[in-house]
């Protein structure tokens, strides 16, 4: 995604594209309109037509797409983190005179310091936001928010912004920073101003006050680090802060101790509390997920997530070039500012299948990119989700039947923070279930500290027709069990079907988008028991339970044509791409091969609607597709797509070697092998370099296994080497690529791994870029 060494090309503010993109560029205003009242909508254009362009009004390149945005978090060497508390508005020389009146000296913090001095300080003072530590939080955070609950339980009607959401996430950051809990509402006024400050537009009178306050802000932390420096032995991050100062000067000086005091008081609870404010409007908007949350807590995690994508509180980040770059198809000069809008990559379809939907089982959520990615990822990510996981579940479980109270919502006008200033609810004190069931008020769920597990993330769905497709393939059709329609997918998308003791993916054959889901699932006679299982016990009516869809097998629609090549039941996906082209009216061809026409299934479909792009190849009557021919027959601008047995994609492997990358896409349905061989593999260690962290994997163990349990967040999905969700980059050593992912020539860079799978060559360690 990322080219280092890229021309320069223009100045920045000369690179505007062609009209018409050029005019939407032109008018796009960070400050007003669409971008204030849906910065994602406000992009879609972007995102589809011109993912990275130059705004003239606000003198920054606007980022809008996941991947471009996932590989500037990747590089903090190439883009630099150093403008990320830059006023985005220029203080006025009357501002800046007020604010050396108070002595404001403002310096690196943790989010806008370079490499090496970022990790270094990361590291020193990461201790306290381990899963460990965190986990001794949980008490008081349930305590704070259970006092607050408890005083408006009975009203029928309240903010929660001001009853609840603001003052527990700020007395949880000063808890956990161990600063004494003052004055509330003064923290509040100075926390609002110092955001407004750096990254709002104030008009300049509005300045003026802003700086008396910031200036307040300052003089107020270096009262507090001076009462905190005369307890040696005072709890929390800021005392730790404190002492690594007087331990390691060089590492933590006194200028980063009093600049990251005031930085993280709004850092520890202002996102958390714009982000829970958001979640209750969202959930609460959207009745049927808000009951199900109600009516199933496990869901809560999984629930968090999907809020913080759909609506997270972080909007945007910066981002500097410090060297000449290339991002999707664009030059960036050597000190181009970018404003990275993870609201927009949240709503990629590229990365989520329907992205405006919110969807509480979506079970990719945690890949928003609302806490960032990458060694800048935010520290607090943890602390966060639990608040937000405690609000949310003592406020369902109490108040089951809260509801929207009528209201206008306002939001704070500025760049990259995002919440309602009051979320009003109301209820009916009557109906509160505790007043019945008193046990309710004390109840609770301890959920651990972390990304959600995947085990809770699957919505019921029931078996409406069970059918025989082919020899030796059942068809499945599945609908939501509460009678809802099922998400929309795209062609090439996956479930995860969960049903006894088996997890099972299978792709999804269409017709898209119908609010049912059609699979075809064969009987493997020589698998792992989860096909036996299904065809002997599904049967019409049965709930089961589906995670998903997922896409991981995606079409570039933007080809000129397409060759669809599918062996045996890897017709599934194929069949749902013949469908899409053919809506979309573009030019492709189906080659179809099967062992005989009566164990291929959909084929009375493919020939009823693709019968004029169809090619059968019947193994029993002597038919044989030509791989050679159509490879080498492939006109300019064509892309193969193919699913099929291993030998298959083999041989297509093989005859697309000399072809440009990205012309050839194929997907597995079986894994590399069974798995991990204790008694046969080799212990070995990864160095992650962005950590300066040496772990050990060990035999019986993969280097996901050893990443996660060492707190390092890895994204992971079938743990079989077939997603590509865990991939991460190697920076030394020779890998032993046990994934199905990776194409040959990526396999021969060695620079990229699937951590769930892969290891390295005969115990030989491993330098890791994380």
């Amino acid at each position: 995604m990322v080219d280092r060494h890229a021309n320069a090309g223009n100045h920045a503010g000369a690179q505007v594209p062609a009209c018409p993109l050029a005019q939407k560029a032109a008018e796009f205003d960070a400050f007003s309109g669409p971008y204030q009242l849906d910065p994602a909508e406000a992009l879609r254009w972007s995102r589809d037509q011109l993912p990275v362009f130059f705004s003239p009004k606000l003198g920054y390149w606007i980022v809008s797409r996941y991947e471009d945005i996932k590989s500037v978090f990747r590089d903090n060497i190439l883009f630099s983190p150093r403008n990320v508390l830059e006023k985005i508005t220029p203080a006025t020389p009357e501002a800046m005179e007020v604010l050396k009146g108070y002595g404001y000296a403002m310096n690196r913090t943790m989010v806008n310091e370079d490499e090496p001095v970022h990790m270094e300080r990361r590291r020193a003072l990461m201790d306290h936001f381990l899963p460990e530590h965190l986990e001794t939080k949980q008490e008081m955070i349930r305590r704070l928010t259970r006092e607050k609950v408890d005083a408006f339980i009975d009203r029928g009607r309240v903010d929660l912004v001001d009853a609840m959401l603001y003052e527990v996430p700020l007395n949880v950051a000063l808890h956990f920073l161990g600063v004494p809990e003052d004055d509330i509402q003064v923290l509040r006024n100075f926390s609002v101003a110092h955001s407004i400050n750096t990254w709002g537009k104030p008009t300049d009178a509005q300045q003026l006050a802003i700086a008396h306050d910031v200036g307040r802000f300052w003089q107020y932390a270096g009262k507090i680090i001076e009462k905190m420096k005369r307890e040696p032995n005072g709890t929390g991050w800021m005392h730790e802060t404190i002492r690594k100062n007087v331990e390691m000067p060089e590492i933590v000086p006194d200028s980063y101790v009093h600049s990251m005091m005031m930085a993280i008081i709004v850092a520890a609870h202002e996102t958390t509390s714009l982000a829970s404010a958001n979640m209750f409007k969202t959930l609460l908007g959207h009745r049927q997920a808000w009951e199900d949350i109600c009516a199933d807590p496990s869901l809560i995690p999984n629930a968090v997530e999907e809020c913080l994508r759909y609506a997270g509180s972080i909007v945007a980040w910066r981002r500097q070039t410090t060297a000449p770059a290339r991002l999707g198809d664009v030059d960036l000069p050597e000190g181009a500012k970018l404003l990275i809008v993870q609201a927009s990559a949240n709503r990629d379809p590229r990365h989520f299948e329907e992205p405006d939907r919110f969807d509480i089982y979506r079970d990719n959520a945690v890949d928003h990119m609302t806490f960032g990615y990458g060694a800048h990822q935010c520290m607090g990510k943890n602390i966060g989700r639990m608040e937000m996981r405690i609000f949310l579940e003592e406020i369902s479980r109490r108040l089951p039947h809260l509801r929207l109270a009528e209201q206008e919502f306002a939001y704070m006008v500025n760049t990259s923070f995002r919440g309602p200033e009051h979320v009003w609810v109301e209820w009916d004190p009557d109906l509160n279930p505790e007043r019945t069931r008193p046990a309710l008020a004390k109840g609770e769920i301890r959920f651990p500290v972390g990304p959600p597990a995947r085990r809770d993330i699957a919505r019921k769905v029931c078996v409406r027709e069970v059918r025989r497709e082919a020899e030796g393939v059942l068809g499945l059709t599945l609908e939501d069990a509460r009678g809802r329609s099922l998400p929309n997918w795209s062609a090439g998308a996956h479930v995860e079907l969960c049903i006894g003791p088996y997890d099972r993916k299978y792709s999804l054959c269409g017709p898209a988008n119908a609010g049912t889901y059609e699979l075809a699932i064969l009987l493997e006679e020589n698998g792992r028991g989860g096909s036996r299982y299904i065809h002997r016990t599904v049967k019409p009516g049965m709930e089961l339970r589906l995670r998903g869809p997922h896409n991981l097998f995606r079409l570039d629609e933007t080809a000129t044509g397409f060759v669809l090549i599918a062996g045996g039941i890897g017709i599934t996906p194929i069949l749902a791409m013949a469908d899409r082209l053919k809506a979309l009216g573009k030019d492709y061809r189906v080659h179809y091969c099967g062992r005989g026409r009566s164990a291929m299934a959909h084929l009375e479909r493919l020939e009823r609607d693709h019968q004029d792009r169809l090619t059968i190849y019947a193994k029993d009557a002597g038919q044989r597709a030509d791989l050679e021919s159509l490879v080498a027959g492939l006109p300019a601008g064509c892309q193969i797509y193919a699913c099929g047995p291993e030998r298959m994609i083999a041989a297509l492997e093989d005859l697309a070697a000399d072809l440009p990358e990205g012309v050839l896409h194929v997907e597995h349905f079986t894994s590399a092998g069974p798995g991990l061989d204790p008694v046969n593999e080799k212990a070995f260690e990864i160095e992650l370099i962005d950590s300066d962290l040496t772990l050990r994997v060990a035999a019986d163990e993969t280097v996901l296994d050893a990443l996660l349990a060492a707190g390092i967040d890895v994204p992971s999905d079938c743990r079989e080497g077939l997603c590509g969700s865990c991939e991460v980059s190697v920076a030394a050593g020779e890998i032993e690529h046990r994934d199905r992912v990776l194409s040959r020539a990526e396999r021969l860079e060695n620079r990229r791994m699937m951590t769930c799978c892969s290891r390295s060559v005969e115990g030989q360690s491993l330098k890791l870029a994380l």
